[in-house]
């Protein structure tokens, strides 16, 4: 098969303890999974069902640098646990959507506040909040055929050395096993997609130069430079 232009490289992941990599299909956000996030957003956890947006896969950046964006001045990150899917399928049930687990990793949703702000306020998508380049720093994948399923365990993250975000695994208002069901009735899941499970509370801005240190208890570490 010829192509008019070249196709575009293939996204993957690296895997800790091997050499192969993991192909990244898409990249699938929850938004507000943790209740004192909402509220510091000023929304109502308890009103609201599980939403999604999206991240193109090539946001993703794995070299440990975050180019910071153009036409931005509020920059926040997000850490959040990411979830890799070996198997997909349509109407998930939560009992058994850990089966099609891959493994676990740490990742930094990068937004634009100020254009998440200007696009809640016009009532436009978010894309350009969330979906910008560079704007998924991702670590290494951990199988979880090798650390399990985790349910509960600190997620941290520290700029310069100062604590910025500190919570719980176990404070996601919906698990892992319900997003993945919840999502696989609005999209056919497939081998390959990525799920950020949602954030902690105490997201904040980010200047160049800052260092960033996300840390996932059980999962893995995440160092990035903003640049």
């Amino acid at each position: 098969m010829a192509y008019v232009i070249p196709p575009p490289p293939v996204v993957a992941l690296p895997i800790r303890d091997r050499a192969d990599l993991f192909p990244v299909h898409r990249i699938f956000c929850v938004g507000r999974n943790y209740a004192e996030h909402a509220r510091e957003m000023g929304h109502d956890p308890d009103c609201d069902p599980p939403f999604f947006f999206a991240k193109p896969p090539d946001a993703l950046i794995t070299d440990g640098t975050f180019p910071y964006p153009a036409h931005s001045q509020n920059v926040h990150h997000e850490l959040e646990l990411v979830v890799a899917l070996a198997k997909g399928g349509f109407g998930l049930e939560p009992e058994r959507a850990l089966e099609h687990i891959f493994g676990y990793a740490v990742g930094l949703d990068m937004t634009r506040r100020d254009r998440q702000e200007e696009a809640r306020k016009m009532g436009r998508p978010w894309d350009a909040a969330k979906a910008f380049d560079h704007s998924a720093p991702c670590s290494e994948i951990v199988l979880a055929s090798a650390i399990g399923h985790p349910a509960r365990g600190n997620v941290r993250l520290d700029v310069d050395g100062e604590l910025r975000q500190d919570g719980d695994l176990a404070q996601m208002i919906w698990k892992t096993p319900e997003v993945i069901a919840y999502l696989s009735r609005l999209f056919t899941l497939a081998p390959g997609d990525l799920i950020f499970t949602g954030t902690p509370k105490g997201v904040g801005p980010v200047q160049r130069g800052d260092r960033l240190a996300g840390r996932i208890e059980g999962v893995g570490e995440l160092q990035v430079e903003v640049v």
